[in-house]
């Protein structure tokens, strides 16, 4: 191999490699441009509307987290699913999923009912905070997960803290 073909080969060898340094950025430039767009779109959004004592059982006492949810796009929106998580007295006490719990209305307000159930011992081992007015304070931690067009699974946080009455002696035989 003579000497001119090897200066051909190094410049060909050289000029591959600005080429795929110049392909790389041009990639970064696009995957930029397109978080930024992706970063501006509308995302549904969300809130816990209410946490209210629905029913007890021989295993627990149920609770009903409701949670609105806004879908700003004209097509509906598959839900993967709910994760939650009820905290009191700075423990969890309850936590679950809910598998596909359906989807969100297009251009429209989804009411989701999030049932959460806690077993009666947890409920015994918090009468220090239970008290003189028969109430929990709680946190309640709510993960949506919805699929995104393009952008894939996304998951929207919700927490609300408050005061939830425990169920009376009458309650147990309504």
């Amino acid at each position: 191999m003579g000497l001119g073909m090897k200066v051909s080969l190094s410049v060909i060898c050289v000029s591959l490699i600005f080429t795929v340094l110049k392909m790389s950025q041009l990639l970064d430039k696009a995957k930029n441009f397109i978080a930024e767009k992706v970063a501006d779109m509308p995302k549904p959004e969300a809130n816990i509307t209410d946490v209210d004592f629905k029913d007890v059982t021989r295993q627990s006492v149920e609770y009903l987290a409701k949670v609105n949810v806004s879908n700003p796009y004209s097509t509906s929106i598959p839900i993967c699913e709910i994760k939650y998580s009820f905290k009191s007295a700075n423990r969890e006490i309850a936590s679950g999923t809910v598998p596909d719990p359906g989807s969100l209305k297009a251009s429209d307000t989804t009411l989701l009912n999030v049932l959460v159930k806690v077993p009666h011992n947890i409920i015994v081992s918090l009468v220090k905070d239970i008290g003189a007015d028969w109430d929990i304070d709680y946190q309640l931690d709510i993960g949506l997960v919805i699929d995104l067009p393009i952008i894939g699974n996304f998951t929207i946080p919700l927490c609300q803290k408050g005061e939830i009455k425990l169920p009376s002696i009458s309650d147990f035989f309504a």
